[in-house]
């Protein structure tokens, strides 16, 4: 769903981390933007360790902020979207981070900011889903996380987890690759017990299970080729390689097949008649609600930051409760 929104006589927030972005080229790119349309009152909010956006979009709304433009990495993006969570501002997505998960996503520029700050005031609003987890700490904790494209627990969290920052800085989401290599020799499957809707609780030892909002990852990566942003459900994609031949099975799946074959009728049936065996490798699966549960603590990641260590997760989809700004 989506609605045509001008930017003319409103307030407009900018949450920015100074860790991520270049903050003068930031600022040049937002005020002139600005003043070619006119009649814009603009507020700097900066993101600091303790608070990484929530905060200061709820002092954006509280001074009357219509547009709330995030500049920053995937956790900066995903802080501010969980203030916005079903407000009447709409975000706007200035991305600076190593992912620049959902601006991939949903089509927007993520390498160059002036190009991006283009969309945030002159692009079409489009309302997507929101993920929520709920994670459950070994001690009974519970804290609630919203997510924009994918939370996940195994292999991928850590993974994210022991992703070199400088490696990050200087190659961005390459970094995340060689973290893989140096993991996967230490892998081992987690077992655990989940539910989806209401159909009765399953039981898997996994790879990497992960809980999706939208399927491709940098490198233009299909991870989840039906995944949508906006169809109110969550996608499950379970990872279980028996071996290093597993892996590049779902290697060639996720490079191959959803990015290729997947495009036509002919390589479409190809799939249906080939790689049988490999489909157990990567299944799929889709809910409104999952429920799951582990044995022992196990990493957990959202939107490729890593939240700690959990014993449980209750992840549900918030339908269209999210305002942001797309191309036209």
């Amino acid at each position: 769903m989506s609605d045509r929104e001008g930017s003319r006589g409103t307030t407009v927030a900018v949450v920015y981390n100074p860790v991520r972005v270049d903050v003068p080229r930031v600022r040049a790119a937002v005020e002139a933007r600005a003043a070619d349309i006119g009649d814009i009152d603009l507020i700097w909010l900066e993101t600091t360790p303790d608070d990484g956006g929530q905060g200061q979009v709820r002092q954006a709304l509280e001074r009357g902020a219509e547009l709330v433009l995030a500049a920053g990495g995937d956790g900066t993006v995903r802080a501010v979207a969980e203030a916005l969570r079903n407000q009447e501002a709409t975000l706007g997505i200035l991305p600076g981070g190593t992912g620049n998960l959902l601006a991939r996503n949903i089509g927007l520029p993520y390498s160059s900011i002036e190009e991006a700050c283009g969309v945030a005031f002159a692009g079409v609003t489009r309302r997507i889903d929101i993920g929520v987890a709920t994670a459950e700490r070994a001690d009974g904790e519970r804290t609630e996380h919203a997510f924009l494209v994918m939370a996940g627990m195994g292999i991928d969290a850590r993974m994210i987890a022991t992703a070199r920052p400088e490696l990050k800085k200087r190659l961005g989401w390459v970094a995340y690759v060689e973290s893989a290599f140096r993991a996967l020799p230490r892998s081992k499957k987690v077992r655990v017990r989940f539910g989806i809707d209401d159909e009765r609780e399953r039981t898997a030892h996994v790879s990497t299970i992960l809980f999706a909002n939208c399927g491709t990852l940098p490198g233009n990566l299909e991870l989840i080729p039906d995944s949508e942003v906006d169809d109110g459900l969550l996608d499950i994609a379970v990872l279980q390689p028996a071996t290093v031949f597993g892996w590049l099975a779902i290697w060639r799946k996720i490079t191959w097949e959803n990015r290729v074959l997947r495009k036509s009728a002919l390589g479409r049936r190809i799939i249906r008649f080939t790689n049988r065996a490999g489909r157990t490798q990567l299944s799929y699966l889709r809910g409104r609600a999952v429920t799951v549960r582990l044995d022992a603590p196990e990493p957990f990641e959202i939107d490729g930051d890593g939240f700690g260590d959990v014993v449980g997760l209750d992840l549900t989809v918030d339908p269209q409760g999210l305002r942001v700004r797309v191309p036209r």
